[in-house]
């Protein structure tokens, strides 16, 4: 994938479809969620950052799209409704036919911005 300079460079790069799709949705909610968080990137990926602290990620790979809570306690203390999610540390991945569910997505935000407020 080229070096893309905006979240929009980055989706619209996207050749899959159906992953530019889902991570525009996701996009849109975390948007949503915390309108007044700052998009750009971190690790070279799109992120999200709130009162100029990291708040959340997200990116498309060749089999799956990874959503980043970039907090591993955020990602341990919601793994039950995670379950049927490959997920690691820092990270929860999807399927684009079958991304994280909108209520879902706020739990983990809010969970996120929970912990930047600490």
């Amino acid at each position: 994938m080229p070096k893309c300079k905006t979240p929009d460079e980055y989706l619209a790069a996207l050749e899959d479809d159906r992953k530019r799709v889902a991570l525009e949705k996701l996009r849109a909610q975390i948007r949503k969620i915390v309108p007044d968080a700052e998009e750009g990137f971190s690790y070279g990926v799109p992120a999200f950052r709130y009162r100029g602290r990291p708040l959340v990620a997200y990116a498309a790979f060749a089999k799956h799209c990874g959503f980043y809570p970039l907090s591993a306690a955020v990602i341990a203390s919601h793994a039950d409704e995670l379950a049927g999610f490959a997920l690691s540390k820092g990270t929860i991945r999807f399927h684009p036919d079958a991304p994280l569910k909108t209520a879902l997505i706020r739990k983990l935000v809010k969970a996120r911005l929970a912990e930047l407020a600490d």
